[in-house]
């Protein structure tokens, strides 16, 4: 399947959401769909949805997607806390678990910091948790920027007025 086949949509995001919801598993949006949320609306197509979720969930939201038709997607990057799962018609999900102690450190799993998780904002006008813009922000950074990155980024920071970091100052030069 070619990436211009691949795509999750805001009806896609809201209803895998819900199913999560309905099944009592907690997830937050992350990665592009995570910045559309916190701006409010979708800013250009996205070839899957990042979640991150409790690690103890994980077996239950790979039970409840292989019931939609979801495998996983092998990738060279993709390990016990960290896997995608995707179906026949391109739907791709990048599933990040964690799991923090009774004092907010993450003692397993992908490293987020527990306030990193406090973020909330709007998919389609359906509130869904998210990481926080100020955490978004720092995610993008410390590896090759692309224009996705700069959009996202400058979007953040204007809409949250916080300053652009560094890195991002070659692409006002542009």
């Amino acid at each position: 399947m070619s990436k211009a086949e691949l795509q999750m949509s805001a009806q896609d995001v809201i209803e895998f959401v819900r199913l999560l919801e309905k099944n009592n598993i907690e997830v937050w949006i992350d990665g592009g769909w995570a910045v559309d949320a916190l701006l409010g609306s979708q800013t250009r197509p996205h070839e899957d949805l990042d979640i991150v979720a409790h690690h103890r969930d994980t077996a239950r939201i790979r039970s409840l997607l292989q019931g939609r038709g979801y495998v996983e997607i092998p990738r060279d990057d993709s390990w016990l806390c960290n896997f995608v799962l995707g179906d026949a018609q391109g739907h791709r999900i990048d599933v990040h678990s964690c799991e923090f102690d009774s004092q907010g450190k993450c003692i397993f799993g992908v490293q987020y910091p527990f306030e990193s998780l406090q973020g909330n904002g709007s998919i389609a006008s359906v509130v869904v948790k998210c990481i926080t813009p100020e955490w978004m922000v720092k995610f993008h950074s410390g590896y090759t920027l692309d224009g996705n990155d700069y959009q996202d980024v400058k979007a953040l920071c204007d809409k949250f007025n916080m300053p652009l970091p560094e890195e991002y100052q070659t692409f006002l030069k542009k």
